[in-house]
């Protein structure tokens, strides 16, 4: 089983920057792909713990360097901003107003368009821009902190297609490096994932929108720090089927490692961090315990 990762990949998808899901999630409705994830080359990355989510680049539709949210995707008011007075007419929090000043006259100037995760402003060790707080080894002297993540392309704005980054955007942005290390590889997981092949051709799959209300249920566990007990469930042989994906993502992500300098936090607990991210021809997916950085923000957002 190959499981190196792998430098200049670059995976091109057909559509805008989706939410991106974790692997057990995905099976619900019988897409097995994340098998095949499991056993292919891939592209890895480390999650950050960033809000909001930047965009910035040159608008081929003009060629004039702007900044702006996601929004600048709106499909019927997009929010592209130019200049800071575009920013204050467009976005009315005055927050968001300052991140994206900053943005506006830190970030460098160049002729393609990239996405990233807000960490803060630059002279400082500490951040916390969302659940996890981060403590750097070094002061962080940039304008502005951003982790970028995601690039596009395409003719126009409103036609860009999104693929994982994964080239060094240079000096000023957290980029940290995450591969697959093969120690600790073993015939196991490779069984585990063979016989997940075999349990899903005695499964009842969901339709989407009972796999939604299947993912709000099994979340409500999460959230309540509860146990994942298969047969509390009306189709017990796929929540069985989900719960030894999610095995399979455990033991995959124990051999990641990577080379972030900085320190990460939920409250005063050490973590490693929120996780990392592995795109390939087969998907992209999230590597996230659950039991820890889903459960916080479960509770965060119910508090």
């Amino acid at each position: 089983m190959k499981l190196t990762s792998i430098t200049n990949f670059y995976l091109f998808s057909k559509m805008l920057n989706k939410h991106i899901e974790h692997p057990e999630d995905t099976i619900l409705t019988g897409d097995l792909s994340v098998l095949d994830a499991f056993s292919s080359e891939n592209h890895y990355s480390v999650k950050i713990d960033g809000s909001p989510a930047i965009v910035w680049g040159t608008n081929p539709d003009n060629g004039k360097f702007f900044v702006g949210t996601k929004s600048v995707f709106n499909k019927k008011t997009p929010k592209v901003n130019y200049t800071v007075e575009d920013i204050e007419r467009n976005h009315k929090d005055f927050g968001l107003q300052s991140i994206l000043i900053r943005c506006l006259n830190c970030l460098p100037q160049t002729d393609r368009i990239f996405q990233g995760d807000f960490i803060g402003f630059g002279g400082y060790r500490d951040y916390k821009p969302n659940a996890i707080s981060y403590t750097f080894a070094e002061v962080q002297n940039t304008g502005v902190v951003v982790a970028p993540h995601t690039e596009y392309k395409g003719t126009t704005l409103k036609d860009m297609n999104a693929a994982p980054l994964t080239e060094k955007l240079g000096e000023g942005f957290v980029q940290p490096d995450a591969w697959l290390s093969e120690l600790g590889a073993d015939r196991n997981l490779e069984q585990l994932i063979g016989f997940a092949r075999q349990m899903a051709t005695m499964v009842e799959f969901a339709t989407p929108t009972e796999a939604k209300y299947i993912k709000q249920d099994l979340n409500a566990y999460i959230r309540d720090g509860d146990e994942i007990v298969a047969e509390e469930f009306a189709n017990y042989q796929l929540v069985r089927l989900w719960l030894l994906v999610k095995s399979i993502k455990e033991q995959f992500t124990l051999r990641m490692r990577d080379n972030f300098d900085a320190e990460c936090f939920i409250g005063n607990e050490y973590i490693s961090g929120e996780g990392y991210v592995m795109a390939g021809e087969h998907g992209t997916y999230k590597l996230v315990d659950r039991e820890v950085f889903s459960h916080y923000n479960f509770n965060i957002i119910r508090s």
